[in-house]
């Protein structure tokens, strides 16, 4: 496991009263507050703040005073009570891994400040402001636990924006912080480090505690660039700040990294003693999560060292912790663990046993974020819905009160004018809808043009290869079609999925041609995470550049994509250093053609429709890679409309 899932370990939560450093006892003075306080407000308050006190430390006891706050300022009626100790009793359960629950209690704390805010006054409004972007951030955490990327960054940007125009810096902080951690789950690391370093000159700025984390995470970055001098420094800098803290639960997380530098320097036994304290903790904290983790880390060092039955006694209660709180990420990770250690003591039966698991864990991840993917469009589409039905109503009602003012006169041309609209807007509706289904007939046709290609290439493979082989290239051109259809059904896939197909796809047919062309694909820090490109667009040329480019060349060659944002299109390279287009054009000359290529074709006429549809450019330009007036490959660039998935 690589160290950007368990990254997310180190996200700051976000509740009321400060946290620094503690006494053994936090709530023994608020507690002597709480019995001298005269109003039933006061006391909601104080719940509050003993409820924030225990929340890295015993989240047992963050539950029951948030639980008591609660009741208490029902009771009262102070709503904005109620909606602070449902942050707490969310911060209870992301600790102790319920995050269905702790979503939950984010999302009513959100609907109460928003309704709050409506009718609030000076000062109350920038008290109640802070609290709505609490909710918005603890939610973000919540989706960002649950791989959730597109929901967090939502939520962490609306939380900074309104940190930012009330000016708290503490939390302003945190967001980047958070911020930097998604980018870097979704492993773009430059991004990350930039967000990372905007948190720790806050952090710095204030002496702010929590500035541990960020270096943590800034350690971490460096890590994975192979700055691994850099990583440790931040991680000793790191160290030292949290002993002025009562951050367990970052402290627990940077363990885990000291113990993933002594492994990488082969210092096993100091890669031991920090992953224990790293379990220790988290069992202190009732930490499921975090000590899934931690054994399961424990289990892949000790079977680095062979020491195969400690690694699978490891591997097992790392599964069990993880299926107590139903982390489907961790248990995909222990179940292949387990697999392989028992395939390597040659225990068939039980290796096959958690292989069939882990199959399903992986199939169960896949269903949930396309029922995620599912429900989002869907709550958008009732939304646009209703907003459409509420604009119209209101549009009828103002032009009702025009037509009573003016007269019959005034009425009539009124109504004529909207008939027209309405034929106008009609006509122009049934044109977009031509549009679209002509679009969405260029795809069908271009869907069996894939298929056709992609099993001509498996016929070719199985009369040139082995049974084994075959079978491993029917397994991938099996993922290959079930990514196709999945993500063929709309208009607009995102762009890390195109690259995941383009990978599947680049890979068989490596194995096509036994490994005669390498090939790279890669995207700029320009590249928003909710673009968008229509399916099946790119593919048609990665194989042209296969086929007449790399298999006629002889010797090996490199096939390069390359994503980029440019002058406010979206762009896409495919270059490689074959024959080149005037000595391919040749070799079809001399040869007879098997079938007629439609690629191309179509994929011209669905450009066409793009520019109609969304009136801006999209243009394809095919060329040859020259040197020195030396032939070196060729260039196919597509220049798009920048679209975004809803």
């Amino acid at each position: 496991m690589k160290n950007c899932y368990y990254i997310l370990f180190s996200l700051l939560f976000y509740g009321f009263g400060a946290v620094g450093q503690v006494s053994k006892n936090p709530a023994d003075s608020l507690k002597r507050v709480f019995l001298i306080a005269k109003t039933d407000t006061a006391k909601v308050n104080i719940l509050n703040k003993m409820a924030d006190a225990f929340k890295e430390s015993n989240p047992d006891s963050t539950s029951f005073y948030a639980l008591k706050a609660e009741a208490l300022a029902k009771q009262a009626r102070y709503d904005f009570g109620v909606a602070s100790a449902y942050i707490n009793s969310g911060n209870a359960n992301i600790i102790l891994g319920n995050y269905r629950q702790a979503n939950q209690y984010f999302s009513k704390a959100q609907s109460l400040f928003e309704s709050l805010l409506h009718d609030a006054k000076e000062p109350e409004i920038k008290r109640i402001q802070n609290g709505l972007a609490k909710a918005f951030a603890s939610q973000g955490i919540v989706f960002s636990q649950q791989s959730n990327y597109y929901m967090a960054l939502e939520m962490y940007q609306k939380a900074l924006k309104v940190y930012l125009k009330i000016g708290d810096q503490v939390s302003t902080a945190k967001a980047y912080n958070n911020i930097g951690i998604v980018y870097k789950s979704q492993q773009k690391n430059n991004l990350a480090l930039a967000y990372f370093k905007k948190a720790f000159q806050v952090q710095q700025a204030i002496t702010e505690p929590t500035a541990a984390v960020t270096l943590t995470n800034i350690g971490v970055i460096y890590a994975e660039q192979g700055n691994k001098n850099q990583a440790f420094d931040c991680y000793k800098k790191a160290e030292k700040l949290f002993a002025t803290t009562n951050n367990q639960r970052g402290f627990a997380l940077l363990n885990n990294y000291f113990g993933d530098y002594y492994k990488s320097e082969k210092n096993y036994t100091q890669a031991e003693v920090y992953y224990n304290k790293a379990l220790a903790l988290y069992e202190a904290m009732q930490n499921k999560f975090g000590a899934s983790l931690a054994r399961y880390n424990l289990g892949r060092l000790h079977a680095d060292l062979k020491n195969y039955d400690q690694a699978i006694d490891y591997a097992e209660k790392s599964l069990a912790d993880a299926k107590a709180i139903g982390i489907l990420d961790q248990i995909y990770h222990s179940e292949k663990l387990l697999s392989d250690l028992y395939g390597i003591q040659h225990n068939t039966e039980l290796s096959f046993a958690h292989y069939r698991n882990y199959i399903v864990a992986r199939d169960s991840i896949t269903n949930q974020e396309n029922s995620k993917k599912m429900l989002r469009s869907e709550m958008e589409s009732e939304y646009k819905r209703r907003a459409a039905v509420l604009a119209e109503q209101s549009k009828r009602n103002t032009q009702l009160g025009i037509f009573t003012a003016v007269g019959l006169f005034l009425l009539a041309g009124l109504i004529f004018v909207t008939y027209n609209r309405r034929q106008i807007k009609r006509r122009l509706t049934l044109q977009k809808e031509v549009a679209e289904y002509e679009q969405k007939a260029l795809h069908l046709q271009m869907n069996p043009h894939f298929v056709f290609n992609c099993l001509g290439s498996i016929s070719s493979f199985i009369v040139q290869n082995g049974t084994d082989s075959a079978l491993k290239y029917l397994a991938k051109f099996s993922k290959l079609m079930r990514l196709t259809l999945e993500y063929s059904k709309g208009s607009l896939i995102p762009i890390d999925k195109e690259i995941e197909s383009l990978k599947n796809y680049l890979e068989l047919e490596q194995l096509r041609f036994h490994n005669k062309f390498e090939f790279e694909i890669q995207s700029s820090d320009k590249v928003e995470f909710n673009m968008g490109i229509p399916p099946l667009l790119i593919q048609p040329f990665v194989e042209n550049a296969i086929l007449h480019g790399m298999v006629p060349k002889k010797g090996n060659g490199k096939i390069d994509v390359f994503f980029d944002v440019q002058n406010g299109q979206f762009l896409c390279s495919i270059s490689d250093d074959g024959i080149g287009l005037t000595q391919s054009r040749l070799l079809k000359e001399d040869s007879v053609a098997a079938h007629k290529s439609m690629a191309l074709e179509i994929t011209k006429k669905r450009l066409e429709i793009m520019e109609a549809t969304t009136l801006k450019s999209a243009q394809i330009d095919i060329r040859e890679r020259e040197d020195n007036g030396q032939v070196i490959g060729t260039q196919v660039i597509l220049r798009l409309p920048i679209q975004y998935i809803q």
